[in-house]
């Protein structure tokens, strides 16, 4: 409920500023409008856990979710006032170190028809479940997926949920950094739904960890999740603000900025912790 009403929140005082009139201004918006059908405004790479600490209806819940999202008038009506009026989005899977797959390819959403393809070609791939988790992977998988989409973006954003730490591959941190270095930012959906993860400890506050050692880049956020029937409105918002440019004093409650402060997470909590478990 909190989530929806923020959602109209912003919808009804919003401007849509896009965020080329910052960055580039009135002469760089126009030499951005000849540049042709290849620039967007927003490339986004929705990166989706599929770990097997997600049941089967976490992850029914996370798909129809984004595919809610995707075709929502907010959205759209979002996507419209862009600079371009369009963004390149992608679907990735991931898991383990070396489990991260391209289930929709990049494509283009302009309007209601492009984004109903884009959530046709979703819909019909099956879902899987998959072992480990490596946030870091799945950041290091996103990034050269920017490189040859073909598209110029305004904007490079790398969208990641997920329901645990990483606890494998190399450290999430150095991802993160690198990826921020090539000036993608990094957001986060923390899925922290409370059920048993048979005998796995688990870092207890999710949403700190994602802001402390996931997120960043020029307004990083997270939104977390902490009940089953949020995950349609958290999704929706969380694409709303990352195709919109969002005052801060607008941003939504539980919309929590990128951690400027001292960590108050450990960001090898989750390596750490499977070795102790399993000793590799």
């Amino acid at each position: 409920m909190q989530l929806s009403l923020a959602i109209r929140h912003l919808a009804s005082r919003l401007r849509w500023l896009p965020v080329a009139a910052v960055l580039l201004g009135a002469a760089g918006q126009q030499a951005l409008a000849k540049d042709g059908p290849s620039e967007v405004d927003v490339e986004l790479v929705l990166a989706v856990d599929i770990s097997y600490s997600m049941d089967p209806e976490e992850q029914a819940l996370q798909r129809e979710g984004y595919m809610q999202a995707i075709t929502s008038p907010e959205i759209l009506a979002a996507i419209k006032k862009g600079v371009n009026g369009k963004i390149a989005v992608t679907y990735v899977e991931w898991a383990g170190a070396t489990s991260q797959d391209v289930v929709v390819d990049w494509h283009v959403i302009e309007d209601l028809a492009s984004a109903q393809v884009f959530v046709g070609k979703l819909k019909v791939q099956p879902t899987r479940r998959l072992y480990r988790t490596s946030i870091s992977g799945a950041i290091d998988f996103s990034v050269p997926l920017f490189d040859r989409n073909g598209y110029q973006g305004l904007k490079r954003v790398i969208d990641v949920s997920g329901d645990g730490s990483n606890n494998q591959g190399r450290p999430v941190t150095q991802a993160r950094d690198d990826a921020v270095a090539k000036g993608i930012t990094i957001n986060g959906l923390p899925i922290m739904l409370n059920r048993p993860n048979f005998g796995y400890p688990e870092v207890e506050h999710l949403d700190e960890y994602y802001s402390d050692c996931v997120i960043g880049g020029p307004g990083s956020f997270v939104i977390p999740i902490r009940e089953r029937n949020q995950f349609a409105d958290a999704i929706r918002t969380k694409i709303l603000l990352e195709i919109a440019l969002v005052p801060p004093a607008e941003l939504p409650a539980r919309v929590i900025p990128a951690q400027v402060e001292k960590p108050r997470s450990s960001c090898t909590f989750g390596e750490r912790s499977w070795q102790q478990r399993w000793g590799n």
